[in-house]
């Protein structure tokens, strides 16, 4: 990690449900906590507890010298509003194929 930026993952055990309009599209009991410095908490979920058959892939990847490059999936009115690293660089490794979305709400 470069000098100053450091990326810490646990795994959670809050309840996470992400909801878009009145669809719900992921629901976990076991989030990876991603904290990385400058930018919010993320929750990574696990391919199982999302509703895959509602998100279409994107064409979008996006490169992060931390993390590696991620692919994203959208939903007909929402872009890129989902993605994953399929191949994070070592040090993130918990994160390979896990989901994230942009807002997500966490109830206990």
């Amino acid at each position: 990690m470069a000098s100053g930026h450091t990326i810490t993952i646990e795994q959670g055990d809050r309840h996470v449900r992400v909801v878009h309009g009145d669809q719900v599209l992921a629901e976990s009991e076991r989030p990876l906590i991603l904290k990385e410095t400058g930018s919010p908490v993320r929750y990574y979920l696990p391919p199982e507890d999302v509703r895959l058959d509602l998100l279409t892939p994107s064409d979008t990847h996006t490169y992060c010298p931390f993390k590696g490059t991620a692919s994203y999936w959208s939903l007909p009115d929402a872009a890129d509003l989902v993605w994953s690293y399929p191949d994070p660089k070592p040090d993130v490794a918990q994160i390979k194929d896990h989901l994230c979305f942009y807002e997500v709400e966490i109830t206990d």
